[in-house]
């Protein structure tokens, strides 16, 4: 999940365009109405700016939401459901370009045959949605049926039909599509023009949720590199990542922890060794036995981990998991000596996958334990070293996955 303060960054900057909106809309509405034939019009334009004005500020909630994230398709089902009822339309669709297919592809649809319009996909310039995509303008059909521009997977009498684009920053990312009811007055332009207003906002909250998705891209690359820098130093199997994120979610959704905080505890499992780059490896590889001093070393890593991931702000509950992963229940861990629920939930989770990952894992001074012994052993190990409520979860995530697997 993209970092706070840049959802914060991007509500504020929704609610400055909409307070500023809102500003210079009313100010046109004032100096309209003062026409001697401009009273109907200001009055069905108040009606219908305050019902916009709703709009956008439920889309703008639902879009930017620190605790509930939508998806693209989501949020095109919002956006579909606002223009349907800002318009009373029954029908009509959002598409988006797919950059990797070079296409239009419809992710909301409203239609009694929309599972036939999820499969229709149009170039840009391809009938009325792709030609208002490639134009960047607006199209009205008053007769589709009748008109060649029209691409349908359905067929006889259709309504008049809009299809407008959505824009961001210059640049087409989709576009918006409905149909009139039967027997309905076909759009006036005074309508198309607040439809272009919400599809204006729309494409600006779509295209700040690209940016997010190619940051946590950039996040999430990021973070596999330092763990696959991390189990170099420490000879790890190959593959250990992609299981210590599996378990990671799972303990998680066991413990019903929110979606955001499983996410940070994902991050920890992959980072919690991050620190062994600043251990020598000859310490790290060695057979025998640890020194003192050597031992010293090796503690020292929970801190050395903090220290280097620190300064990213989107691995801030994370690190803090990194740093206190080798606390015990018992008080008796390091580096501070913190016990029970002082230790953070999610280095608890960690320490129990940690120590899970080092019993049943080939190790230079031993052999890999059986899941049998290493689950003996965690339970031996729960009110002492280990939190026993995680040390049961895991163990029954474990046992689901035994279950499965026979």
């Amino acid at each position: 999940m993209p970092p706070a303060y840049l959802y914060w960054f991007l509500a504020a900057l929704c609610a400055g365009l909409l307070a500023a909106l809102t500003w210079t809309l009313r100010r046109l509405y004032r100096l309209e109405s003062r026409g001697p034939t401009a009273a109907p019009v200001a009055a069905e334009g108040w009606s219908t700016l305050d019902e916009l004005l709703s709009m956008l500020l439920a889309l703008q909630e639902r879009g930017v939401s620190l605790s509930d994230p939508v998806t693209k398709e989501e949020f095109g089902r919002a956006v579909l459901d606002c223009a349907c009822r800002l318009m009373k339309c029954d029908r009509g669709s959002v598409m988006l370009w797919d950059e990797d297919a070079g296409c239009l592809k419809i992710v909301a649809a409203r239609s009694p045959g929309s599972e036939k319009f999820q499969r229709l996909f149009l170039k840009p310039g391809e009938g009325v949605a792709g030609k208002a995509f490639a134009s960047g303008q607006p199209l009205f059909i008053a007769d589709p049926a009748a008109d060649p521009r029209y691409v349908s997977p359905s067929s006889g009498a259709i309504e008049p039909f809009v299809s407008v684009p959505l824009i961001a920053r210059g640049k087409p990312v989709g576009v918006l599509n409905l149909h009139a009811k039967p027997g309905a007055e076909p759009f006036s332009d005074y309508n198309v023009k607040f439809l272009n207003v919400l599809a204006g906002e729309a494409s600006t909250m779509l295209h700040g949720m690209e940016l997010f998705d190619r940051l946590q891209a950039y996040y999430r690359e990021m973070i596999e590199a330092l763990s696959r820098a991390a189990d170099a130093r420490d000879s790890r199997a190959p593959g250990r990542a992609d299981r210590a994120r599996e378990l990671a979610r799972a303990v998680g959704a066991e413990l019903q922890l929110p979606d955001t905080m499983i996410q940070n505890v994902e991050h920890a499992a992959l980072l919690h060794d991050v620190g062994k780059i600043g251990v020598d490896e000859t310490i790290l590889r060695k057979t025998g036995p640890l020194t003192e001093s050597e031992y010293a070393q090796v503690k020292r890593h929970p801190s050395i981990g903090h220290e280097i991931l620190a300064p990213v702000k989107y691995l801030g509950p994370a690190t803090q998991m990194v740093l206190y992963h080798q606390e015990r229940w018992d008080g008796s861990g390091y580096p501070e000596g913190l016990r029970g629920e002082e230790i953070p939930l999610g280095a608890r989770i960690v320490a129990v996958l940690e120590a899970w990952d080092a019993m049943t894992t080939d190790r230079p001074y031993r052999r890999a334990l059986s899941h049998d012994e290493a689950a003996k052993r965690l339970r031996s190990a729960a009110g002492t070293q280990f939190d026993p409520r995680v040390v049961e979860a895991f163990l029954k995530v474990c046992a689901g996955e035994a279950g499965r697997a026979a």
